[in-house]
């Protein structure tokens, strides 16, 4: 991919921000009522985090004020930088032909968005036709006009039944094309008790034929066994190792398709397990670890060493990549809110439901197990959205060393209940081994939705009216982009990307450009207010093509990604 290093000087500026895009599209946006609510970024630091807070009955606590929160981190007290508090809905903007953009205003504006996921691959069959006919019902009973919300899949990789709408109807249409499926990494299609529990040796045949098979033929036969428990540990092993790179995967995913869109946003997980730990130093220690670790008087089966060793292992499975993930679910202000699929149930595995708990207390979302109506948990995470304030503060930690730091939220009055995330994990993602910033805008434009990190907006000229060449122009949300101080001005570093598909998937053609520049603090001062407008030039497709574009924030990480079609 050719990469051009693209600069922008005072006197070229005027002429970029009077281009048709920015009239155009600024001809069709509302004005602004209030300041855009501040987007977390890692360059600086500034930690957000929602804070719901209710009186003893669970209605909104409304009129608090910065002077009303108390916010510490590992114990300090820390300065309040920014305080939103909820918003009313907006009507969404509109585009003009051949305009596109990833920008809130356009996905979703006014309240946070909802996420409704069905979570297929950790859940067993029976149970998505549950969960799947309580969300059904919700829907149909409970969903305002006023509220967004999207439904996603996980049946393997994420998908999307329903881009984000308020109307109930769309939902609940698109809810009725789920259909339940079986898949080879839920916990049914798996060894159903855990490796511990797997495959116990049976003895009677061996009893019952020792006379006639004789001890070589009975020993074999045990043998045989032992080997069925080893091969058992193992395909457990891979189901559950799978179903956590998937999970992380679509979380993730939802991260960068969420993240650039202000304020809390609320993840409802239908799902019969959650197989990770977002703090994985801390997930329970099993049974089987705890037998392989502890000496013991008689001697173990080679399938219970095989047991207490996958336990050991899959108790840090990933650990990295969970805390990585963690540490993008609390940079896009993603609110989880667990809801077992399994409703009301004597099981007695309480390890999957206590981490439903935890993934709710590290979010700031709450959980909803071992209950037959689940869509009244579905109910309490709509009405946290009305009572949700957001503070930011700049950690007087500065030093990003990829360690835990606990939040604590107080507020100054009597009578209510706070809950918010309770921490996050310091991680600057460019510092991370192995990072690799084509390889996040190549994962970023897989995603089912447009990655919002970065908004943007772009117009796409046809050949016909671009002197033979597919025309590509960018005005980026300046806002959105980290800044260096450098030299009196302001350093900004930003790619773009426009990569073209054939209908059948192969890439037809690709462009890149580099803005890479220190601006004065004039220009700089324009920029935020009009953004960065660029524009590219590829050769055109063949007809019935679709252009990715994309943009990155070179000192974040973080992507921009949309798609748009190629007319002629």
């Amino acid at each position: 991919m050719r990469r051009i290093s693209f600069h922008l000087s005072s006197s070229q500026l005027p002429w970029l921000v009077v281009f048709a895009l920015v009239s155009s599209v600024q001809a069709q946006a509302p004005a602004p009522t209030e300041p855009p609510a501040p987007t977390i970024r890692v360059s600086t630091h500034l930690v957000l985090v929602d804070v719901v807070v209710t009186d003893k009955q669970g209605k909104p606590v409304a009129g608090l004020h910065p002077e009303d929160f108390v916010v510490e981190e590992n114990g300090k007290q820390q300065k309040i930088s920014s305080f939103t508090v909820p918003a009313n809905a907006a009507s969404p903007a509109t585009l003009p032909p051949g305009v596109y953009s990833n920008r809130p205003q356009y996905r979703s504006p006014g309240r946070p968005v909802t996420v409704l996921l069905l979570d297929a691959i950790n859940t067993p069959f029976k149970d998505q036709a549950y969960a799947r006919a309580q969300m059904l019902k919700f829907v149909k009973e409970n969903v305002k006009p006023d509220e967004r919300i999207g439904v996603f899949t996980l049946t393997g990789p994420l998908n999307v039944l329903q881009d984000f709408t308020s109307d109930p109807q769309i939902l609940y249409t698109a809810l009725q094309h789920f259909r339940p499926a079986e898949n080879e990494y839920t916990p049914s299609a798996a060894t159903p008790a855990g490796p511990a529990a797997a495959i116990e040796p049976s003895t009677a045949p061996v009893a019952n034929n020792a006379g006639t098979l004789g001890p070589n033929v009975a020993g074999a036969v045990g043998a045989i066994e032992v080997q069925l428990q080893a091969f058992a540990n193992v395909t457990e092993g891979y189901a559950q190792e799978q179903r956590i790179i998937l999970t992380l995967n679509a979380l993730n995913s939802l991260s960068r398709i969420l993240g650039g869109m202000p304020g809390r946003k609320n993840v409802i997980w239908v799902t019969g397990d959650i197989p990770l730990s977002l703090i994985p130093e801390d997930r329970t220690v099993t049974t089987a670890e705890l037998t392989e670790d502890l000496p013991s008087m008689t001697t173990r089966r080679v399938d219970q060493h095989a047991s207490g060793n996958y336990a050991a292992t899959a108790r840090n499975l990933n650990a990295e990549e969970i805390r990585e993930t963690a540490a993008r679910l609390s940079s896009a202000q993603i609110a989880i809110y667990p809801v077992d699929a399994r409703g009301l149930t004597l099981s007695t595995d309480t390890d999957s439901q206590e981490e439903m708990r935890e993934i709710a207390r590290e979010t700031g979302g709450r959980a909803y197990v071992n209950e037959n109506e689940i869509k009244i948990g579905v109910e309490r995470a709509f009405d946290d959205q009305l009572a949700t304030y957001t503070i930011g503060y700049y950690p007087d930690n500065k030093k990003y060393d990829g360690k835990y730091r606990n939040i604590k939220i107080k507020v100054k009055r009597d009578g209510v209940e706070v809950q918010n995330r309770h921490g996050y994990f310091a991680i600057d993602p460019t510092t991370v081994k192995g990072y690799n910033p084509e390889q996040e805008v190549a994962t970023a434009t897989t995603d089912v939705l447009p990655s919002t990190m970065v908004g943007f907006t772009a117009q796409i000229v046809p050949p016909a009216a671009n002197k033979g060449k597919l025309g590509v122009t960018f005005l980026v949300d300046a806002t959105a982009l980290a800044v260096e101080d450098s030299g009196g001005g302001k350093h900004i570093n930003v790619l773009f990307y426009a990569t073209a598909f054939t209908p059948d998937g192969k890439m037809a053609g690709s462009v890149s450009k580099k803005v890479d520049q220190t601006f004065d603090d004039k220009t700089y001062q324009q920029i935020l207010q009009h953004g960065i407008l660029l524009h590219l030039d590829m050769d055109p497709p063949p007809p019935n093509s679709r252009v990715h574009l994309a943009v990155q924030d070179g000192r974040t990480g973080l992507v921009g990604i949309l798609t748009a079609p190629v007319t002629p």
